[in-house]
């Protein structure tokens, strides 16, 4: 295993991470919508987010229709959390069911 380089969020604001290790995600402002549910319940959808690795290609039927993503891992400690629009109209996406809410908190 390699050396691990995270990318740093200055606390500038608001930061999303990951639930399980802390790893920064992202900042709240980079929320698209907050209108969305897993099964796991509340998710955000993103449309920028650091130090995470991407898994496979997958077409999964959703309840918006039939679309291409791929899962999203934490780059530090490899939990899932969530996933990736890899064929959208507009941008790319991404999906988070595992966060964890850090008002101007870095540790």
């Amino acid at each position: 295993m390699g050396r691990l380089f995270l990318v740093s969020l200055a606390p500038t604001g608001t930061i999303y991470c990951c639930k399980h290790c802390d790893t920064p995600l992202a900042y709240a402002h980079q929320i698209v919508s907050k209108m969305f549910c897993c099964k796991h319940g509340k998710a955000y959808l993103f449309d920028k987010v650091v130090n995470v690795n991407t898994g496979e290609k997958d077409d999964r039927m959703m309840t918006t229709g039939l679309h291409t993503v791929c899962d999203i891992f934490c780059v530090a400690c490899g939990s899932i959390l969530g996933w990736k629009y890899v064929l959208t109209i507009a941008f790319y996406y991404y999906y988070f069911s595992s966060l964890r809410f850090h008002p101007n908190v870095r540790h």
